[in-house]
């Protein structure tokens, strides 16, 4: 595979990630912001998004770039760890938990999962 196909497919399914983060955000602070709903009662839905975020990033990766899958998909999903580390540390003063730890190396296993889901359904 060249450069040409490798690179910009990474980079649409980082950009998928972020939209999909995004929204999803938005959307859960504005059903917390006007209901009687904490943050804990919506804690495993954010976290199953995110890994759904992650998953579909991969995918989309993968599927653009036709092959190597697992190392396409993994690096969008590395990409949004280390940007979500880079927000928390240089904005926030603040470094990885384990259990933040724990989630980003999943969140790179999904998106690696999702890249040879991609591979595999895109067509020649």
């Amino acid at each position: 595979m060249n450069n040409r196909g490798f690179f910009p497919a990474i980079l649409f399914g980082f950009m998928t990630i972020l939209v999909l983060i995004l929204t999803t955000s938005l959307v859960i602070s504005l059903i917390l912001s006007f209901s009687s709903l904490t943050e804990k009662s919506v804690h495993w839905f954010i976290i199953t998004i995110a890994f759904l975020a992650m998953f579909t990033g991969g995918l989309i990766a993968g599927g653009r770039a036709k092959e190597k899958g697992l190392l396409v998909g993994a690096i969008t999903a590395l990409m949004f760890s280390l940007l979500t580390f880079l927000i928390q540390f240089l904005g926030f003063d603040v470094s990885f938990s384990n259990e933040q730890y724990l989630f980003h190396g999943l969140y790179i296993l999904t998106g690696a999962i999702g890249g040879i889901v991609g591979v595999n359904l895109s067509s020649e």
